[in-house]
């Protein structure tokens, strides 16, 4: 039984840790080109960023902030066959700062547009295998669908407006078509027809109601979605229990990167992974609606990562309040793979 195409995960999602040095730096051993880096700075409270090759290496967005685009210079200048070019400015580069970088890859460049909706994008660059596709369009202002490239039904959408400052806008397939929660804030999930028009997303298109924070006219927005590869990707829900021997959360693999919200009330985004982490406890925390520096914790905010999941080790209400509702997105850092006999051999456990 095959589990999954994507043998080797890093080739598709990598987390790459580096230290600024206030020069023009090349940041290699990504150990693919990326279309897609988001940068957090784990020494001090620069913004979250992301740059993508659709939009163009030199333009930022910023997670934890509504703020439009920028193209500010000095930040991430370009992509390269094994990484990214940096400039000099601090917020990703600042000398003897540590940062991280979670890297994905989409189809390698712009792409082109995908007519599939009623709204052609301006660009779609995407990654089948990997389920992974950025978009660029430009909204009317009415109820209208659009093409994200995946040949499946995304299970998690983000969407930025570029031209205006606006929240951040995240689909859920946990949530269903009627919720949405912000990235740039800590509210649980809202309702409103207006965000993703009360339709789910289909293997071609997904819908946008006539809220301006994914389709206001005139406006134009970047769209990253992702669909659930088994033994690679997962994006699920869970309930906490409020205990240091807290939920295990089965993924089929052992993950490298894991963010998490509670949705049934206020919280914040918690972000983990096994590069700043390379030993359970992970407790090394960033928040993604925060611009806060790294956050080393005690034992009330650990996780643990596991062969086939992850395990809340606290009581914190960010990631395991005692009935609180939780969504995720995690991604491999070995995939499950299928074996003679059995129902699958998760990667050894850390």
């Amino acid at each position: 039984m095959a589990y999954s195409s994507i043998v080797k995960p890093s080739v598709y999602f990598n987390t790459k840790l580096y230290t600024g040095t206030g020069n023009s730096l090349n940041v290699t051993s990504v150990g693919f080109q990326p279309d897609m880096v988001w940068i957090k700075d784990r020494t001090g409270t620069n913004n979250h960023e992301i740059a993508d090759a659709v939009r163009g290496a030199n333009y930022q967005i910023y997670p934890n902030l509504a703020n439009a685009q920028t193209n500010a210079g000095g930040h991430l200048t370009a992509f390269a066959s094994d990484g990214f070019t940096l400039g000099t400015d601090g917020a990703t580069n600042t000398n003897n700062s540590n940062y991280v970088s979670w890297n994905w890859k989409a189809g390698t460049g712009q792409g082109s547009s995908n007519t599939d909706g009623s709204i052609n994008t301006t660009y779609t660059s995407v990654n089948t295998t990997a389920g992974f596709s950025i978009s660029t369009y430009t909204d009317t202002g009415s109820n209208a669908t659009i093409g994200h490239g995946l040949g499946v039904a995304p299970k998690m959408i983000i969407i930025k407006s570029r031209s205006h400052a606006k929240d951040w806008t995240v689909y859920h397939a946990s949530l269903g078509n009627t919720k949405w929660l912000e990235l740039s804030g800590s509210a649980g999930e809202q309702t409103n027809s207006n965000r993703w028009n009360n339709t789910s997303p289909t293997n071609q298109v997904f819908s946008v109601g006539v809220d301006s924070g994914i389709n206001g006219s005139g406006y134009t927005y970047v769209a990253y979605c992702f669909a659930e590869k088994t033994g690679y990707s997962k994006f699920g829900s869970y309930v906490g229990n409020g205990a240091s021997d807290g939920s295990f959360i089965y993924t089929g693999f052992k993950p490298a990167f894991v963010i998490a919200k509670r949705s049934d009330a206020g919280a914040a985004w918690v972000m983990y992974d096994s590069k700043r982490d390379i030993d359970n406890p992970s407790n090394h925390r960033l928040l993604s609606n925060a611009s806060n520096a790294e956050l080393v914790e005690d034992a009330n905010t650990n996780i643990d990562f596991l062969s086939n999941g992850f395990k809340t080790r606290n009581a914190d209400s960010d990631s395991n309040a005692s009935g609180g509702t939780y969504i995720y997105m995690a991604f491999a850092e070995e995939p499950l793979v299928a074996n003679s006999g059995t129902d699958g051999v998760p990667a050894t456990a850390r």
